[in-house]
């Protein structure tokens, strides 16, 4: 059977817009659909009941943060399944408390798509949540959590007040513990050397901008980024610097580290805003890697060449290899292409110019053209070339991934006038659908086999 996925009109405005809209737009039903009645839900069922509702859709089933939109956010939603949490008030390598848990649920994660819930659960309802969140993982039946002990008192060296002694120390801080080589010399990333990082599960992962510090997921109080530096983030390669560095020198480094936060754009006036953009341009130009990789994600070129599986996911190791069929009515089939480099079934063989044509022209490397949609290249069309050569080197550096797609099969005339005739005349739904598994032939010649209509 055809697999019915998203209307088109959803899939082209999707990328125009990038997986925030992704999020927000598949997840209607997260803030529409009523909560269960606590009264009308034993207290074991209340939890489970309320996170398939809720959580399961991006965190997955079996909480293993696999949900259907997972391969496209960044970062992935949290694997509960492991029972590893980085906002905590326990020791490194602990599972977290009830309260933090609670926390996390209730405030939620800034600078990601986990939203904040405590609109929404409260009470029995957000404890049952927790606990069923717990029951996911095996750690949590077989171990305790691990508080820290925090001072009652802030070191008076590193007092609320912020004095420039505790930002000064907090600096020398900073560069012994060499945080430069994760977040810059300037905490925005300038001059690190350590830019490739991984998590436990070999995602890759971008250390925070520190300037930012709206888009800090555990607050940005001086207390907030103190536990960070305590406890660590488990599962990345944020860790603790118990024994690295005293009470007092973490106090002062998460000092040091709030009088590096800028003011956000929404509070400039015209000729800071006009002062910002010029640098941000300037900085872009340094690190175009950097940039393109941030025009790819926020367009949401994977969401659409990448083949999906049956249960509407990206499919692993194929990200932007192409695959992905659409059956568009009265045009015919289509085949997202492949834009890894490899030279014989990607773009390892494209100039930039040619990129560029088919990218803002619709004209592809053999002169012919496209058509509107379903890639919207007019949505392109005054791209600077700043930003196509970053896009172009961007795509260039990722891993070459063999996969041949097949050609595009528009419909004859006879069979597109008539299914024009019904869509326009008869009025019947433009049939738009997106069929699972890889459409495109991989390197073994083991290509996931589509289903049929």
């Amino acid at each position: 059977m055809i697999h019915p996925h998203k209307k088109l009109v959803l899939y082209l405005f999707l990328s125009l817009t990038g997986t925030t809209f992704l999020f927000l737009l598949f997840n209607e039903k997260l803030f529409t659909h009523p909560f269960p009645s606590e009264t009308s839900i034993s207290e074991p069922n209340l939890g489970k009941t309320i996170y398939n509702d809720k959580c399961s859709y991006c965190h997955g089933a079996n909480g293993k943060g696999d949900g259907i939109p997972a391969a496209a956010l960044n970062p992935r939603p949290r694997n509960f399944a492991d029972g590893k949490f980085k906002i905590r008030t326990t020791e490194s390598g602990s599972i977290p408390t009830d309260e933090d848990l609670m926390n996390t649920v209730s405030n939620g994660l800034h600078g990601s798509t986990m939203p904040a819930w405590k609109t929404f659960l409260r009470g029995d309802s957000l404890m049952a949540v927790v606990n069923y969140v717990k029951s996911l993982s095996p750690r949590f039946q077989n171990e305790q959590p691990k508080p820290i002990k925090m001072s009652a008192e802030i070191p008076s060296s590193a007092t609320a007040d912020k004095s420039e002694k505790s930002i000064a120390n907090g600096k020398k801080v900073y560069q012994n513990l060499q945080c430069g080589s994760c977040h810059g010399d300037d905490g925005n990333g300038t001059n690190a050397t350590s830019t490739n990082l991984k998590d436990d599960l070999e995602r890759s992962i971008v250390a925070a901008n520190l300037t930012e510090p709206w888009n800090f997921k555990g607050g940005a109080t001086a207390k907030d980024i103190y536990l960070r530096f305590r406890t660590g983030m488990d599962g990345t390669p944020m860790p603790s610097y118990v024994g690295a560095a005293s009470e007092t020198e973490m106090w002062d480094l998460a000092n040091y580290v709030v009088s590096l936060s800028r003011k956000p754009v929404w509070e400039m006036n015209e000729s800071e805003l006009k002062n910002f953009y010029a640098q941000q341009e300037s900085d872009w130009k340094k690190n175009p890697l950097a940039r393109g990789k941030y025009i790819v994600e926020s367009r949401g070129c994977t969401d659409c060449h990448s083949p999906i599986d049956e249960h509407e996911k990206l499919i692993e190791g194929l990200e932007l290899a192409g695959g992905q069929r659409w059956s568009l009515g009265a045009y015919g089939d289509f085949y997202a292409p492949n834009l890894t480099p490899d030279k014989e079934t990607g773009l390892g063989n494209w100039t930039f110019e040619e990129f560029k044509n088919a990218f803002t022209r619709g004209i592809k490397k053999d002169g012919s053209r496209m058509l509107p949609f379903p890639m919207p290249w007019t949505a392109y069309v005054n791209y600077s070339d700043d930003d196509l050569h970053a896009i172009f080197s961007y795509l260039q550096s990722l891993p070459p991934i063999y996969n041949k797609i097949p050609e595009n099969k528009p419909l004859g005339t006879f069979s597109y006038l008539i299914a024009k005739f019904k869509w326009l005349i008869l009025k019947k739904d433009f049939a738009a659908y997106i069929y699972p598994g890889n459409a495109g032939t991989t390197s073994n010649n083991n290509s996931t086999k589509e289903n049929e209509q």
